[in-house]
Parts: C-alpha cells; sequence; structure tokens
C-alpha cells in the first residue's frame, strides 16, 4: 500500500518580502486554542487584545484580518506568545489559512499584500 504524507507550511513559507530589519514582525500574545500553521491570517479579540484566527462571521474583533502568524503553534489551554507579520510585506495567497477576499482587503490596509 502506498501511503502519501502532505507536508505542513514551514516557518515563513508564505513570506515573499518583508521590509528590512524584520520591520514587519511583532511579538504578541495568542488566544488560547488549537494548535496554528504558520500562515494562518489573524484577527483581534476586542474583549482580550489577543490575536485568534480570522473569521469572517465572528463579531468579536476577529472578523477583520490584521496579521499572518509567522511559525505554527501547538494547541494550549493557556494564551501562548507569538511572532506574527503585521505590516510592510507580500504574501502568497496559496500559502495563506483562512485566507478570503474580505481578509485579503482588511491585510491590505496594513500593507500586507496577497499575491
Amino acid at each position: 500500500m502506498t501511503m502519501i504524507l502532505k507536508e505542513t507550511n514551514h516557518t515563513a513559507e508564505f513570506l515573499l518580502s518583508e521590509g528590512d530589519e524584520s520591520i514587519a514582525r511583532e511579538q504578541v500574545t495568542v488566544a488560547a486554542g488549537g494548535a496554528l500553521l504558520s500562515g494562518t491570517v489573524l484577527g483581534i479579540v476586542t474583549a482580550t487584545g489577543e490575536y485568534a484566527p480570522y473569521n469572517h462571521t465572528a463579531t468579536d474583533g476577529t472578523e477583520i484580518a490584521v496579521a499572518v502568524l509567522y511559525t505554527q503553534l501547538g494547541e494550549s489551554a493557556q494564551p501562548r506568545q507569538a511572532v506574527i507579520i503585521a505590516r510592510l510585506s507580500e504574501v502568497i495567497r496559496e500559502r495563506l489559512t483562512g485566507v478570503d477576499a474580505a481578509a485579503e482587503a482588511d491585510l491590505k490596509t496594513r500593507y500586507i499584500i496577497v499575491r
């Protein structure tokens, strides 16, 4: 029997370019929850200020895409520290998780251009 394995994104594999000296990156707190892949589009939970996966149908702040997760995160019952791409970058659409047309428009206002 042939087994086919699918590899997930490696750290920053979604990143086409970013501003000099890592100006595009920020260290933030991501809400507790399931594992997240590098390239996950994120919003901010208004009540806590924590980042969480973008959800266009939400009403808690995560309906606005604001950043992209730089490296994968494991599942955690506690909020966790992470690096995000927050500005001045070009990213590859096919390597993003959770992106849609509205997220692309939101990210563009933060100078994260989806190619």
